[in-house]
Parts: C-alpha cells; structure tokens; sequence
C-alpha cells in the first residue's frame, strides 16, 4: 500500500497536467498544480538546508580531513540566513526586501560571495582550457575538425582574427574569420543543439511516460518488490 498510493497520484497527477496542455478549458488546472509544485519546492529547501547541517557536523563530529572548510560552511550559512531572516541591520527593517541596498545581506553578498564566484569561475577558465587541449588533439577526422572549428570560433573572438582577415574583400566576407566564426555558430553548431535538444525532448516524454505508468520506480527508494 505504500508504494501503490505514490504510483497512484503520479499516474493521477502526470495525467492530468498532460491533459491541461492539450485541452484548453484544464489550462486553468494546470496553473494551479503549478502552486503546489512551488510550495514542494520550498519544503526541498529546508531538506536541502538541514542536510548540508547534518553532513558537515558529521564531518566536524569525526574530525574529516580538512573539516576546517566545514566550520567555514556552517558559520556562513547560519550567518546568511540570520541574517535574512531577520532583516538584521536592514536600512527599511522587517517589512524591506532581504536585498535592500546597505543591508548587511546584500553588502555581505556583494562584497564576499560575488568576488568567490569571479574566482571560481577564473580557476575554472585554466581546467577548461586543459581539458580542451587534451580533447582538441588531432587523433582522428573528427578530432581535427573539432579542432579546427574551435580554433576558428576563438580566433574569429579576438581583435587578431579580424586584422588577420580583414584583406578578404567584401565579396568573399564569409571567409573572414570572424564572419566564418558566426557561420559556424549559426549553422553546423546550431544544427547539433537542435538535435541534442530534440534528443532530450524524447527523453523527456519517455522517462515521463514511464513514470506515469508505474515503470520506473526509483523515486520511491529501494524497490524490494
């Protein structure tokens, strides 16, 4: 009875919100299951919240390697949501939006985390760059062209790239390199998406149909029969 009851307000559920898409008069049914997909939504981030509490007192309780960035994460994280919560040192006070300007939750977003994410993103710029050059090794026809696509649409970015090309006369302006950049961006590699994003529509529709009939099961933890 325990799993027959998830399965039945899935089936129920999916059903029905297909039903809204295709039936205009149920459009309305549709917006409003949206609302409660919301208020689960906010439930999940409680969830969210109280396991990321547990997994790094846990870490502090058993003394895990560098548990230090463990008590970083749980004083930023009750700091921030204090402080949230709160409104404290809001300039509008508890009725003003969290990210009021000169309130400490926004000065301490803006002058803290923004700066970790730039600095993320700036490490992360030297791993793509490794990693592409080990996946842009010409091995094989396919590599060489990726290769020389990718080298192209980087060239094609730069102030060099169109000084390069830039003798091409107008009449032959696909093959400057800037220009030969877009055309790659607007042909072959929008092609490739259209087919990755008509892929991961059919997915979609079969992990969906799938879930609606009682097929896969997962959500509903180990399945022992």
């Amino acid at each position: 009875m325990k799993r027959q009851v998830p399965l039945l307000i899935t089936l129920f559920v999916g059903t029905l919100l297909i039903f809204s898409v295709f039936i205009p008069p149920m459009e309305n049914i549709g917006e409003n299951f949206t609302l409660f997909f919301d208020i689960i939504a906010v439930f999940a981030f409680f969830l969210g919240g109280g396991n990321l509490v547990r997994v790094h007192i846990s870490k502090l309780r058993r003394r895990k390697k560098d548990y230090g960035y463990s008590i970083i994460t749980l004083v930023g994280f009750f700091f921030m949501l204090i402080v949230g919560l709160f409104k404290i040192g809001n300039p509008g006070g508890i009725a003003a939006s969290v990210t009021a300007e000169g309130s400490i939750f926004q000065t301490t977003f803006t002058t803290v985390l923004i700066p970790l994410q730039s600095t993320m993103y700036a490490l992360l710029a030297f791993f793509v760059a490794s990693a592409s050059y080990r996946a842009f090794r010409a091995k094989n026809r396919e590599a060489t062209l990726l290769l020389v696509a990718a080298f192209i649409i980087l060239l094609g970015r730069t102030p060099f790239g169109m000084m390069l090309t830039s003798w091409v006369p107008d009449s032959f302006s696909v093959l400057q390199v800037p220009n030969l950049a877009i055309w790659i961006m607007n042909s072959p590699n929008l092609a490739g998406q259209r087919a990755i994003i008509i892929g991961i529509g059919l997915g979609v529709v079969s992990m969906s149909l799938r879930l609606i009939l009682g097929v896969e099961r997962t959500y509903l933890g180990e399945d022992r029969g």
